[in-house]
């Protein structure tokens, strides 16, 4: 029987390999159009707004708010049995854009609507780090 892994990790793509990347150097960056300015997440070849296929990566403030949230009881995933119950939030982050993962250092009674956060990453695999959350110092 084959190692579960600690979780599951991202495969990235053309468009989201610099996310990735960024992400196992605990560095958070969006894309963001060269055209119009439009920052987007998740990452794309193309421009929602204006259809421009050309972009950038740009460092994100790694600022946000709590946006929603639900706590996961079992059953579960196996690689996640030993973490029930846990939170998964829905961040929106201070450019805008909304990104999913968990809030750490905070009870799952505890979380509120609008909570400010900051990012932080955990290391998963030897080089992919996840971008997660915590309540902001």
């Amino acid at each position: 029987m084959s190692k579960q892994p600690l979780r599951p990790v991202p495969y990235p793509d053309d468009e989201s390999g610099p996310f990735w990347e960024a992400c196992g150097r605990h560095e958070l960056v969006l894309q963001t159009c060269a055209s119009c300015e439009h920052v987007r997440f998740p990452p794309r070849a193309m421009c929602p707004r204006c259809q421009s296929f050309e972009s950038r990566w740009e460092p994100a403030s790694g600022r946000g708010r709590v946006w929603s949230w639900v706590v996961a009881h079992p059953p579960v995933l196996p690689s996640f049995a030993d973490r029930v119950p846990f939170n998964v939030a829905v961040i929106v982050l201070e450019e805008g854009v909304r990104m999913i993962g968990n809030l750490h250092g905070v009870a799952n009674e505890d979380i509120r609507e609008d909570m400010p956060v900051e990012v932080t990453f955990e290391d998963v695999e030897d080089g992919v780090s996840l971008p997660q959350w915590r309540p902001s110092r």
